[in-house]
């Protein structure tokens, strides 16, 4: 029975550390804007005008230009914030963004399609990454420095997406 009770106590430990490395803690200076730039496939973490961090980043399979309709495969462009966090993603961890926005739903329907959504800051899937531009329009990172980003980032933050 002792036996049986060390195991069941070791599982349980085991198991802690693992969630302390997903769920990491960030004590420094407050995340104020968090800016994308399509072109150098670079993100930045921001407090006022002072870079954090900064993160080589994948996107939508067909990058260039702003997201237009549901499956064109873009990436937004363009200043939105951080809607919520998902700590049950598909893609290790996520960040919401908030698009599509009111303008995006007004050029999605003049084109009669709809805006798509669930754009997200994500970690990889479980399957190895075949090319950089890889999501359906997300914004990706590693696993690792997605726990990072997720501790860092608040809802409610901005994010600016460029060209």
């Amino acid at each position: 029975m002792r036996y049986l009770r060390g195991i069941l106590i070791l599982l349980v430990a085991l198991s802690l550390v693992g969630c302390a490395k997903k769920f990491r803690h960030y004590n420094g200076p407050e995340v104020t804007l968090v800016q994308v730039q399509k072109a150098n496939r670079k993100m930045y973490l921001l407090h006022n005008s002072r870079v954090l961090r900064s993160y080589d980043i994948g996107l939508g399979f067909a990058s260039a230009g702003h997201k237009e309709v549901e499956g064109d495969g873009k990436t937004p462009e363009g200043t939105y914030f951080i809607t919520h966090r998902n700590p049950d993603s598909d893609y290790y961890l996520s960040l919401g963004i908030s698009y599509p926005n009111d303008a995006d739903r007004v050029a999605a329907e003049a084109m009669g399609q709809p805006p798509g959504g669930d754009i997200f800051i994500h970690g990889g899937p479980n399957n190895p990454i075949q090319s950089r531009d890889w999501t359906l329009g997300c914004i990706s990172v590693t696993n690792k420095e997605m726990a990072m980003i997720y501790a860092m980032v608040d809802p409610g933050t901005p994010i600016q997406i460029l060209p």
